[in-house]
């Protein structure tokens, strides 16, 4: 009998995945983490992680299976919370929850699991893991889930194949109304709870204000740089790289209370009224503490063609198959959760990793994640220069 420790959330979806794994006969072992426990940032007056946790203990005991909370609050401030205010210091944009699943969930809870003799941890993404043999070696193939709505293969886009291969996704092949169904008949009291929103393991925050911690608000100029600006014509353009604005290309419209607390594409936040078109952050400018916007979601400063990934931000799950110096291979990819995969061309130079879009894409934002796919399988991500 092998056995299974479950990162039960207090949701749905590890409800569920520690059900059908004790159906299949592995010995399950619920575990809680709690990785917060500053509660002076969340919307709700309740505290989420205690709710979690005891939403968590009673999907145990009515499944049947031993249950432990463990705190990894520490590790999670070193790791997540301080490189997220380090990032958005110096005007990049990351993404916790991919960082929470490289830092805790498969790294320091697969640990964890491990000390307590478990072959396998188990979690309630949307997606797929298979096993194959080529040359001689076990491959772990990373598969995107069967509910194309649901799909969280992007969010794993940064485990490797020793993680893989300890990790099951019992889920991966249910759509979210099967899970849900299938809750709802074996009476686990997560049937009808809502997903949960906000930062991973820590709830709904207000973002503002938990960047506020670290980042002090600062007065700056609010530009607006109008769509036929010179700076769009094709001679300017380098494809891979960001625009270069400046204070001298456009006109001061309003103030701000920070550039670290904003990113390209964002439309909320700046209060700002009285034109045509709603207005969109093109750029940012943390050393001069300047936010450039532009009008209508169709401005020629929310596209670029092509994007770069530094050397040591690279990270391929298909070691495998990691492509040549210099040598272009097509791919599917996406710059963020949700967004359909679009054809792309992937190039390693002596600088950095290119990927040149077939398609224009909106809001490409430097800290966040890129990931390409060869058909439904992950094949490697990057950080977004």
């Amino acid at each position: 009998m092998k056995t299974v420790v479950v990162g039960l959330s207090g949701g749905v979806d590890s409800s569920v995945a520690a059900h059908i794994l004790k159906k299949q006969g592995y010995n399950v072992i619920g575990l809680f983490m709690r990785n917060w426990n500053d509660e002076s940032v969340i919307i709700d007056e309740d505290c989420p992680w205690i709710e979690d946790s005891n939403d968590a203990l009673q999907v145990s005991e009515i499944i049947g299976i031993p249950f432990q909370v463990i705190d990894f609050s520490k590790e999670y401030k070193e790791r997540i919370v301080d490189y997220m205010f380090e990032e958005y210091k110096n005007g990049r944009t990351p993404n916790p929850d991919i960082l929470c699943n490289r830092e805790i969930k498969f790294d320091l809870f697969l640990k964890k699991a491990i000390e307590l003799g478990a072959d396998f941890v188990a979690t309630g993404h949307y997606c797929r893991k298979e096993e194959v043999i080529i040359d001689g070696n076990k491959i772990q193939r990373l598969l995107a889930g069967k509910d194309s709505l649901k799909d969280q293969s992007y969010f794993l886009c940064q485990v490797n194949q020793f993680q893989l291969s300890k990790s099951l996704f019992p889920i991966g092949n249910m759509k979210k109304s099967e899970v849900r169904q299938l809750a709802k008949e074996v009476g686990l009291n997560t049937a009808e709870k809502k997903d949960s929103q906000g930062l991973c393991f820590i709830g709904k925050v207000k973002l503002p204000v938990f960047l506020q911690q670290f980042l002090k608000p600062i007065k700056g100029k609010v530009i607006e740089i109008e769509s036929k600006n010179s700076i769009y014509q094709e001679s300017n353009i380098n494809y891979f790289k960001p625009f270069e604005y400046s204070s001298e290309i456009g006109k001061v419209i309003g103030e701000h209370n920070g550039a670290h607390y904003y990113t390209i594409g964002q439309r909320k936040g700046l209060n700002i009224g009285g034109f045509a078109l709603p207005l969109f952050i093109i750029g940012t400018d943390v050393k001069e503490n300047i936010i450039y916007v532009g009008q209508g979601e169709n401005h020629p400063g929310l596209y670029r063609n092509g994007l770069t990934v530094n050397h040591e931000n690279i990270h391929w799950i298909r070691t495998d198959l990691k492509i040549k110096a210099n040598t272009p291979t097509n791919y599917k990819a996406r710059i963020r959760y949700r967004q359909k995969l679009t054809s792309s061309i992937i190039t390693l130079t002596d600088n950095n990793l290119q990927v040149d879009f077939k398609d224009k894409q909106r809001g490409i934002t430097p800290g966040q994640f890129i990931s390409w796919y060869e058909k439904d399988e992950l094949i490697g991500s990057g950080i977004i220069n």
